[in-house]
């Protein structure tokens, strides 16, 4: 393709920003527009998603670009889940049986922020924000912008518009009113909803809780979770319904009903927490929910990538990894030196789709797990199981959870059809107590072997797996 060409990305967010720069790095000219101020110079946090956890598929993009080292400055290592029961006390479920298996807890405005800088090194890429994106001509390959300071309309063309602007995709959104094309789109809502809290560093700037562990509460049906931050404290999150159960977001408005609440159900994360009415009363409540859409392109004029093709549920804390992964396989189709750009579209849609769609489903299932299952007994001794088949054969067994999360050569999909029949396989066989946490490992990984390679094919014949 012709490097001279003018391309448009609408969000500077963390896959807008990665796009930009690796695009830069190519030799194109970028422009990118985005609608909030630039955080590098205002907080825009707005009481959501401060901190992300971070894995191997997201790394993959960090040395494809060349900032590996600098994003691991910013990294807190998570090597399981701490699990807080009733009655504050707490076990440790690691990630993986292999050490070197873990993932990170890192900041949303400084991995941004990292990656803005990194782009704008670059003559050929500009940054421009206070620009909201009104709507796009996908014709005429066009975009009306307005400009939050000076209060005015104006439009830029291009020759290919990206658009990396999260689940409210304006793009998208034009794709689906534009009626020029067929075009299918789905979003679907949990009945949950989120709000972010916080846990704040002791007076010193210590850690009020162990430090190296994504933290989980889980409860039933509904649950929380803390991730550590480089300063101490702790982003926590409650996952809750809006309007089921006894305690649920419609009815925790008042400071006595919030405090019963976590006096009830979170008391050793209420001990740690003297802010939590300030930060439950004034922090927004935000859904949850999964859109997918095909087709991603418009011929040869425009494409969605990252959450504006494929938002997620953040359970498998994959949506910022699978972003970043976007942009790698993208860069892959690229150095195929198609045509023209439709067919690098095309081709990346192709490659591609299949695995966020598969990823978004595994999001919803880790949804039901990390708020229940994790308290149940077969599942604890499947991870225990699974942990000592990793541990004793490192190279010869992977958990679902790491094929998904650490294994970033293979894709979400082959990851989840062959994880979710290893599930199957070792749930069957510890519920008819065919096998047991106290067998010979080896021969309980045969069994294991034997058992997924059966559902596989049972699943292929009933053409689940392609």
């Amino acid at each position: 393709m012709n490097k001279q060409q003018n391309i448009l990305i609408i969000g500077a967010g963390l896959c807008g920003s990665l796009l930009a720069l690796r695009l830069g790095q190519r030799g194109y000219h970028v422009s990118v527009f985005e609608k909030r101020p630039d955080l590098r110079k205002e907080d825009i946090s707005a009481g959501r998603s401060i901190n992300l956890a971070f894995s191997n598929r997201g790394n993959k993009a960090m040395k494809l670009v060349g900032i590996e080292d600098k994003v691991k400055s910013l990294c807190i290592p998570m090597h399981g889940r701490m699990i807080h029961d009733e009655h504050g006390n707490t076990f440790q479920s690691n990630y993986s049986g292999r050490d070197h298996e873990f993932i990170n807890s890192i900041s949303r405005g400084e991995l941004n922020a990292l990656l803005l800088d990194e782009a704008e090194k670059h003559k050929n890429v500009d940054i421009y924000f206070n620009k909201k994106c009104k709507s796009v001509d996908f014709e005429k390959t066009t975009v009306l912008f307005k400009d939050y300071i000076s209060k005015s309309n104006f439009v830029e063309d291009a020759d290919i518009i990206i658009a990396t602007d999260g689940a409210g995709s304006v793009m998208r959104k034009s794709y689906y009113l534009g009626k020029k094309f067929l075009f299918s789109f789905s979003q679907e809502y949990l009945t949950h909803g989120y709000k972010e809290l916080s846990i704040l560093p002791k007076e010193n700037g210590e850690y009020k809780t162990h430090k190296n562990a994504l933290h989980i509460w889980p409860r039933g049906n509904f649950m929380l979770i803390a991730l550590p931050n480089l300063d101490g404290s702790f982003t926590v999150t409650l996952f809750l319904s809006y309007n089921e159960g006894e305690y649920n977001f419609n009815n925790l408005k008042s400071e006595d009903r919030i405090l019963e609440f976590f006096q009830k159900e979170f008391p050793d994360a209420l001990a740690l927490m003297p802010n939590l009415i300030d930060d439950f009363l004034n922090n927004p409540t935000a859904p949850l929910g999964t859109v997918k859409c095909s087709p991603w392109h418009f011929k040869s004029n425009t494409l969605l990538m990252g959450d504006a093709a494929h938002a997620i549920v953040p359970f498998y804390g994959q949506g910022m990894n699978a972003s970043f992964e976007d942009v790698v396989e993208f860069d892959k189709v690229l150095d195929k030196n198609l045509k023209n750009w439709e067919a690098v579209f095309k081709t990346y849609e192709a490659n591609r789709k299949k695995d966020t769609d598969a990823i978004a489903d595994l999001a919803i299932d880790n949804f039901h797990e990390m708020k229940g299952h994790v308290n149940n007994y077969i599942f604890q001794e499947k991870r225990k199981l699974e942990m000592a088949l990793e541990k004793e054969f490192p190279n010869d067994y992977s958990s679902k959870y790491s094929l998904v999360t650490f294994k970033e050569e293979i894709g979400y999909r082959e990851a989840m059809l062959r994880g979710r029949a290893q599930d199957k396989a070792i749930l069957n066989m510890l519920s008819d107590k065919e096998i047991s946490i106290t067998d010979d490992l080896k021969q309980l990984l045969d069994k294991v072997k034997s058992a997924t390679e059966e559902i596989l094919e049972d699943d292929k014949i009933a053409g689940l797996k392609q």
